[in-house]
């Protein structure tokens, strides 16, 4: 259930009622101070609430019932949308585009360094690469682990860019203190227990679309995260799996506006894991910006035809350079139409 109130309500007067929906029908209530209103989130038992007794309230505007099973991820619970600000500065969902941008995984410290900075010059704001990796095949690059962090941490000390990275395992989290952006795979995605264990921690989570997943199921996974108190979700749309075989996935622009419509948490897009292939990465990353996403996911590698993995859908920094520039251009030009 949701309560707006009234904009003139005071401190005084909504503290009063909080404590009072509190002791009376046993819920918990989540607020929400918006721009223009408060909102009061009730979760728990609501059937049991008496909504005449709520609108006598002086300070209520109305109520509404919510149906959907996410309530923390609910557009209806937290009009205004979610900003994730990290510490050094950078922001998503703020309106701006933000760029994710580097090797599927990290190969040795000379390839990190060199395509961190090459990607920062570029305009990325995120340095993305993969420490640990995890294969279809067991006799794939299952990357360096450990030292593939301490190579990003080595990286983000020579560039200033924050550092994104998977993780796959809740014995993991320790490691992953010093990670700015904690990613969680399309195929953990629905790995309770590990989303349950990143609720408890004050960090960006970045959760990928599974491969076969809902738009429901995915905002259910984020609600697991926001549940446990951590409210700093990032959603990104990898593509799913189709009948379709043409590209590595069906990449579901469709999900971003779904997403915005349904929920507060921004999205980005990952055009390079929803195609495989390279040459695609342009046009759907410039599709992605004109579907309103906040930000994009890209894999750039320094010799993609060498790379450990995934070498077929990375770019080269040069092309990279080449559909920044496109991408950022694209997002002035659809902020002035949108406006």
């Amino acid at each position: 259930m949701i309560i707006v109130l009234k904009p003139d309500a005071s401190k005084e007067q909504i503290t009063l009622f909080k404590e009072s929906l509190k002791d009376k029908y046993n819920v918990s209530v989540n607020t929400w101070i918006g721009v223009e209103s408060t909102v009061l989130g009730l979760i728990g038992d609501t059937t049991q609430v008496d909504e005449d007794w709520v609108n006598a309230q002086e300070v209520v505007e109305n109520i509404k019932r919510v149906q959907e099973p996410y309530k923390k991820a609910n557009r209806k619970f937290h009009p205004d949308n979610t900003v994730i600000e990290l510490p050094t500065g950078q922001k998503i969902g703020d309106g701006n585009l933000c760029i994710m941008a580097g090797p599927c995984s990290v190969e040795n410290e000379e390839q990190i360094n060199y395509v961190a900075q090459r990607v920062k010059a570029a305009g990325a704001s995120f340095l993305r690469g993969g420490a640990f990796k995890p294969r279809t095949s067991p006799y794939s690059f299952q990357g360096l682990k450990s030292e593939g962090l301490d190579l990003l941490k080595g990286a983000r000390k020579v560039t200033g860019l924050p550092i994104v990275t998977e993780i796959m395992r809740v014995a993991h989290i320790d490691m992953f203190e010093g990670v700015d952006i904690i990613q969680v795979g399309a195929r953990n995605m629905q790995n309770f227990e590990l989303l349950k264990e990143l609720g408890k921690i004050d960090k960006p989570i970045l959760l990928k679309r599974g491969l076969a997943n809902t738009i429901e199921e995915w905002l259910m996974s984020a609600e697991y995260i926001m549940a446990g108190g951590n409210n700093k979700v990032i959603l990104c749309e990898r593509g799913i799996r189709t009948y379709e075989t043409a590209t590595r996935n069906t990449l579901d622009l469709s999900a971003v506006p779904v997403i915005k419509k349904l929920s507060h948490l921004p999205v980005i897009v990952d055009p390079s894991h929803a195609t495989g292939k390279s040459w695609l990465v342009p046009q759907m990353a410039m599709a992605a910006v004109a579907s309103g996403a906040d930000g994009l996911m890209i894999e750039v590698h320094n010799d993609p035809k060498h790379a450990l993995s995934d070498g077929a859908q990375s770019l080269t920094p040069d092309q990279f350079d080449d559909v920044a520039k496109k991408v950022f251009a694209l997002k002035k030009a659809y902020d002035e139409i949108m406006k």
